[in-house]
């Protein structure tokens, strides 16, 4: 695993105990020589994630739309940051550059990259792992919503398992060392439910 990208709020926080978890988590990466991919923010926790990782001595890729850029958050200190077009163009080349996925606590734009990257999964677009950094249980009604979800069948077993979740970061990253992924079926294969 070379890289990880990691989805993350772009909010000043007032709980530092998501900012130790950032660092915690950048540090782990670092000495697990897996590179930092992320959305290339000098804000919020985006920018305690990659400077804990660059003080630490590893490589940062930021990848953030011009329209941030124009307005003056992107970060300027990193190995590479690469600017894209549009939003949806920076999903894709997380997914390309990234060999697997973490999300810790963040807002909207953290949940929507969190739900695309797991529907490509869902689709096979990608076969790599994704994970939530449960930071103080933060994520814990959404992880009742997605079993809610699965026991009524609107997500299917199989693919409430792409999604593996942990409060531990060195767990975690264990796991994905571990990963292999489940066998899903094509929707053309899959029988009418009716």
């Amino acid at each position: 695993m070379n890289r990880i990208c990691v989805f993350c709020g772009s909010s000043p926080l007032s709980n530092n105990h998501y900012n130790n978890a950032a660092r915690h988590l950048a540090r782990l990466l670092v000495e697990k020589g897996i590179g930092l991919v992320y959305g290339g923010s000098n804000i919020g926790t985006m920018k305690v994630i990659a400077d804990t990782v660059l003080s630490e001595g590893g490589d940062v890729i930021g990848i953030i739309p011009e329209a941030l850029v124009d307005m003056e958050v992107a970060h300027r200190g990193l190995t590479e940051l690469k600017i894209v077009n549009s939003m949806e163009e920076r999903k894709a080349l997380m997914v390309k550059t990234s060999d697997g996925f973490i999300a810790l606590p963040g807002g909207i734009g953290t949940l929507d990259e969190l739900f695309e990257i797991m529907a490509l999964a869902l689709l096979g677009i990608h076969q790599k792992p994704c994970g939530i950094l449960n930071v103080g249980r933060y994520y814990q009604k959404l992880i009742e919503f997605l079993d809610h979800a699965a026991s009524e069948q609107f997500i299917k077993k199989e693919g409430r398992a792409i999604l593996m979740i942990e409060e531990d970061p060195e767990l975690l990253l264990k796991r994905f060392e571990d990963y292999s992924p489940p066998e899903i079926k094509q929707w053309a294969e899959q029988k009418p439910a009716f």
